[in-house]
């Protein structure tokens, strides 16, 4: 699977963004996806996984109550609803895609598929 994220830009604190994460193949809904993000000097960090039937969703705490991950089998597309930004969500934000079964999706090892990444800054 290929993945294209998009959606990212300059936005003041407070404000809100929406992420799209496109997806070619004809299997999209045998992964598992997720969104991580990248600070500068930071290490890659989980932001929010969706189970292949969309029933199960996590979040990181940082992010819980703000973002919101969806999906659309028939667009082949994965949301990331975030609102209430704050200058801390500032980062590169990446989809990725695991066909693993049983493993701990916040951990990006566990990841087969990456896109290239959006910009997200948020300004005071």
């Amino acid at each position: 699977v290929q993945l294209q994220a998009s959606g990212g830009g300059l936005v003041q604190a407070g404000g809100s963004l929406r992420l799209s994460c496109a997806a070619s193949g004809r299997t999209f809904s045998s992964y598992h996806m997720a969104w991580f993000r990248q600070a500068p000097g930071k290490e890659r960090e989980f932001v929010a996984s969706i189970s292949r039937s969309s029933i199960i969703l996590y979040y990181s705490d940082s992010v819980k109550g703000r973002f919101t991950i969806s999906k659309d089998k028939a667009e082949k597309t994965v949301y990331l609803q975030m609102n209430s930004l704050k200058l801390e969500d500032s980062a590169v934000y990446s989809c990725a895609a695991t066909s693993n079964w049983h493993i701990d999706y916040d951990q990006s090892s566990n990841y087969d598929y990456w896109g290239q990444g959006t910009q997200v800054t948020v300004s005071s």
